[in-house]
């Protein structure tokens, strides 16, 4: 019994999946804050989105 818990102990497998899913964490938040801070990504994606809209809109008119 002791055997198989220092064994349990020393597995280090299940620590990189771990560490792979606080690293996409990571990712996500700093995606999600780029894209939407004032003045970010996100801000200007949606001057673009806005523009393509009014040119299709004057266009269809």
């Amino acid at each position: 019994m002791l055997r198989s818990i220092t064994r349990f102990l020393r597995d280090e497998e299940g620590a990189t999946a771990i560490e792979y899913g606080i690293i996409a964490g990571l990712i996500s938040v700093v995606m999600i804050t780029a894209i939407t801070s004032q003045g970010g990504i996100g801000a200007s994606l949606e001057t673009i989105w806005n523009s393509i809209k009014t040119s299709l809109a004057t266009a269809a008119a």
